[in-house]
């Protein structure tokens, strides 16, 4: 590590200022006159009666030359024989800054120590002291020096706290942070943030009961303290998703203002997969910050998550007026929204919409796969070529993305031979075996399909949409149903919730006619995600169960929202409907 040139510059000529503060002249006798230190709650340092003579000087621009030149070695061992000469804060400061880069810690803590003696009301000299004493693994000689940190007259109790945190959290010793903040906090026992403090290192140090007992005696003083119940919150998240939810959701009842806290939970239901009542908790804060871009984003995700493509589309175009700070990114989803709904021609227009950047890429690759749906296969392929694609990883989402095009235009053979292609080339390719193996279910292949997800789960075992995959295709067009079932299970072990999981599953006791078993995975699935190939699945389910009205009801309510869907179209025609 080094001082960049520019840096020494500046700070070298700042010194050089100072230097030249002392004296008229270099043989000049002075007084040092020191300025009021730069570094917040510091003091005036005492006056030194050293002299800014040749050798001074000589050593001062010996620390700068050699610092500009990288040779920080040198630059410390200069700096500090000027620090104890003249004495002079600005200089001892300097001192230290250089010691630290050279990483020379003795040198760095001699230097602070010498700040500390110079500026004994200082602060930020005695943070400074004690946090290298930290570094350094010497707790008894940091101890003083952070007790009197948090006393001095000049700063906040909780301020000093909270930057005591900051101060001592990156040390690898977390059981000894703890014990020295508790200690430290000790003395404090009516104040919150101390207690938040002891939690804070109990929290680093895995120590989540003592945690809750700090964060216990914090929420007595101080009720209602957002830190205290977000803190609270990841400790219990670490017995999973139900007690912190079930701590943030009283926490909220009692204390219904609480954006921090509300956003929190909002946050934990999506990542639970409880997607409605996320919904519900993020449409609370926009009532109260309507004009929050960050809230509408959320609602709208929620929404498309939920397949509410109307309210998706509206909170979306929310966010992009209001200024989301990703406008790539919303273009993006409203392109997939509108995609979704079948579009094509808006969808287009959203993914074209998005400029160089970050989604500008991704944007591309969607594009070209609309333009196939809208039968214009070779405007889609041109775009393609005119991706730049230097990375493999990004030839394969290209590959993938002309794949899925000739795919929507139902040019199946040639999507697959061009992935029979790129498979020469990267054979072990876990998104080109997954692909290859649904264009071959398409033509039929099932020996390809096959063969080609049993590879992928060599080697991705956890990848639960090959599980997947796999089992529907075994149960739907073969005879090897408790085969498919079992990998249908496996796959539901590895992403429990997944819909379109559920809705195999479904499936499954649907071809094995256990039609109760059948409704009940469908509904689930249906519930999570209306999607219309559920819908025609959950349809056929509650038709052999004997529910006729209630499947009517489904298809026809799926139909209205995808009416061109092929999968719900041939059922209702298989059934009359």
């Amino acid at each position: 590590m080094s001082l960049t040139v520019s840096t020494m510059k500046a700070k070298s000529l700042l010194v050089l200022l100072g230097l030249a503060s002392l004296a008229a002249c270099a043989q000049s006798p002075v007084a040092t006159s020191v300025a009021p230190n730069a570094t917040a709650g510091a003091q005036e340092a005492p006056s030194s009666t050293s002299r800014l003579t040749e050798p001074l000087l000589y050593r001062f621009l010996l620390g700068e030359i050699a610092g500009q030149r990288g040779d920080l070695s040198l630059s410390a061992e200069a700096y500090a024989d000027l620090a104890r000469q003249t004495r002079d804060v600005r200089i001892v400061r300097r001192a230290i800054e250089i010691a630290t880069y050279a990483r020379q810690p003795g040198r760095a803590i001699e230097m602070a120590e010498l700040w500390v003696e110079l500026e004994p009301a200082s602060p930020a000299a005695r943070q400074s002291l004690g946090a290298m004493l930290i570094g350094a693994g010497r707790f008894d000689e940091a101890r003083p020096q952070l007790e009197a940190m948090l006393r001095a007259e000049k700063r906040p109790l909780a301020d000093a706290f909270s930057q005591l945190h900051g101060l001592l959290a990156r040390h690898r010793d977390k059981k000894a942070i703890f014990d020295l903040v508790k200690e430290l906090a000790g003395a404090y026992p009516a104040l919150p943030e101390a207690h938040l403090a002891v939690a804070q290192a109990a929290v680093g140090a895995g120590l989540d009961n003592q945690a809750l007992t700090a964060l216990d005696e914090g929420a007595r003083l101080s009720p209602g303290w957002e830190a205290l119940a977000l803190l609270r919150g990841q400790v219990l998240s670490h017995g999973g998703d139900e007690p912190v939810l079930a701590y943030w959701r009283s926490f909220l009842e009692e204390f219904p203002k609480s954006e921090r806290v509300r956003l929190a939970y909002a946050k934990q239901l999506a990542k639970a997969g409880q997607y409605a009542d996320a919904r519900r908790e993020f449409e609370t804060l926009v009532t109260s910050a309507p004009e929050n871009p960050d809230f509408r984003f959320a609602i709208g995700l929620l929404a498309m998550q939920m397949n509410d493509l109307d309210a998706a589309e509206k909170h979306l175009g929310m966010a992009l007026e209001q200024g989301y700070h990703d406008e790539g990114l919303i273009q993006v989803y409203l392109g997939q929204v509108n995609e979704g709904r079948q579009r094509y021609q808006k969808a287009l227009d959203w993914y074209l919409k998005v400029g160089r950047g970050g989604q500008y890429f991704e944007s591309r690759l969607k594009a070209a796969v609309v333009l196939g749906k809208l039968s214009r296969v070779e405007e889609g392929r041109a775009l393609l070529r005119e991706l730049s694609a230097e990375e493999a990883s990004d030839q394969t989402l290209v590959v993938q993305a002309e794949a899925q095009l000739l795919r929507e235009a139902k040019r199946f053979a040639e999507a697959f031979d061009l992935l029979q292609q790129a498979l020469a080339r990267s054979p072990d390719s876990p998104e080109l075996l997954y692909d290859r193996a649904m264009i071959a279910e398409k033509l039929n292949k099932l020996d390809v399909m096959e063969a080609d997800l049993r590879r992928l789960i060599v080697l991705r075992p956890e990848n639960a949409q090959a599980y997947n995959a796999l089992g529907y295709t075994l149960v739907d067009r073969t005879d090897r149903l408790d085969e498919g079932l079992a990998l249908l299970e496996k796959a539901l072990k590895l992403s429990p919730g997944d819909p379109f999981i559920l809705d195999s599953m479904g499936w499954a006791f649907y071809r094995g006619k256990r039609f109760d078993e059948a409704v009940d995975y469908l509904q689930r699935a249906f519930a999570a995600r209306p999607d219309p190939e559920i819908a025609a699945h959950l349809g056929e389910a509650l038709w052999a169960k004997g529910a006729r009205e209630e499947a009517r009801k489904v298809w026809q309510g799926s139909l209205r929202n995808y009416p061109d869907n092929d999968t719900l179209r041939e059922t209702l025609s298989r059934f009359g409907k």
